[in-house]
């Protein structure tokens, strides 16, 4: 029996989701080092970079459900476990970035006041410090997305046994309620302008749009939507033409929002406005198809599993490169910052292999034993 379980639990895998964090990620890195013109007609993705990191989010909730939910509805998921497996992945390379941001934290210090410093310090380390939004961005900009993500940990062995429509249409339906509940706190920060800022942007700064784009409460919509989302790809066959449409239809739409990005309302463009066209883009490559072979190239993926690495480390490695003058030293500054980007990566996939994975298995052993 034990062999059955096994054989109907086995997923089977999604390269080109895998190759399609490796984009999310790189956009992440050039929307915080370049200049979008530089990548002609893909400048309107490069110039609204943020809204990978809300990609992300939802992606999680569907790849922890499709690789989860069956184990769940059959009393297979131990909580416990389930909890080891995501933090021995998840806390060995955040604690490598804050050791590398030291010096990012040290710049903290004479631009916080010693209570919030002192809060700081204590809450970044525990994965808690988007719960104050002042403190979000704290030591290591990045980092506050694993404060959500490990919030969605913390509820996902409970999210996962909501019971859900079995069928397309109540699916559909329920879908569109949770996009709709997700625009529901931008909308009431665009009518009430609680910050004081009309015309809200990327630049605007104060506690509500803080807590609107990195607390994790806003993001939690897209999130159980990624979990729904994971539902009706069970319902639609892996092959055939409604796969490639469906691609089709999520890549076109977020490149026409987002060549139309400075036009849209900024606070719905954390994750409420894009959540369905995200839906889409990852039905569509959960697929067998043209677009899903394109983004399952092996490069792609090889690089796509070291998005946690890269995303999480890529601040801080830049930093490093450049304050060090190691280019200059070496005669290669002339090809930066192209250089740049593949130490970065080069780096992320070291990081990964060497650091990421022994921990994980070194920890999970510990734990056990």
């Amino acid at each position: 029996m034990a062999g059955v379980a096994a054989t109907r639990n086995k997923k089977e895998t999604l390269p080109a989701l895998t190759g399609l964090r490796c984009f999310a990620a790189l956009n992440i890195v050039f929307f915080h080092f370049s200049d979008p013109k530089w990548f002609g007609p893909f400048a309107p993705i490069v110039d609204n970079g943020y809204t990978s990191v809300s990609f992300f989010l939802l992606m999680s909730g569907y790849i922890l459900a499709y690789n989860y939910a069956d184990r769940a509805g059959a009393g297979q998921l131990s909580t416990r476990n389930f909890w080891i497996a995501r933090l021995s992945r998840l806390y060995p390379v955040y604690i490598l970035a804050l050791i590398l941001s030291l010096g990012m934290l040290m710049a903290e210090w004479p631009a916080r006041s010693h209570g919030q410093f002192a809060l700081g310090a204590v809450l970044t380390p525990l994965l808690l410090q988007g719960w104050v939004p002042p403190l979000s961005t704290f030591w290591n900009t990045p980092a506050w997305t694993m404060c959500t993500e490990a919030f969605f940990y913390l509820i996902f062995p409970v999210v996962v046994l909501w019971k859900r429509p079995r069928r397309v249409w109540p699916l559909l339906g329920l879908l569109l309620g949770l996009w709709l509940l997700g625009m529901v706190l931008p909308g009431l920060y665009m009518w009430l302008h609680p910050d004081g800022d009309l015309h809200p942007g990327r630049y605007t700064d104060g506690f509500w749009i803080r807590a609107l784009k990195f607390s994790p409460p806003p993001h939690v919509p897209s999130f159980l939507f990624g979990v729904a989302l994971a539902d009706l790809d069970g319902m639609i066959s892996r092959t055939g033409w409604r796969r490639l449409m469906l691609g089709v239809m999520g890549m076109g739409g977020l490149y026409l929002i987002l060549y139309f990005g400075d036009r849209m309302p900024y606070p719905m463009m954390h994750d409420g406005l894009l959540m369905p066209l995200f839906g889409l883009a990852i039905l569509g490559l959960a697929g067998h198809n043209l677009i899903a072979r394109f983004f399952g190239f092996f490069l792609f993926t090889a690089i796509g599993r070291a998005s946690y690495c890269l995303y999480l480390l890529h601040f801080n490695l830049w930093l490093l490169i450049h304050d060090s003058h190691l280019l200059d030293r070496l005669h290669l500054a002339r090809f930066d910052p192209w250089i740049s980007y593949f130490l970065l990566v080069a780096g992320a996939m070291l990081v990964m292999v060497c650091i990421e994975r022994p921990c994980q298995r070194w920890i999970r052993r510990w734990i056990r034993a």
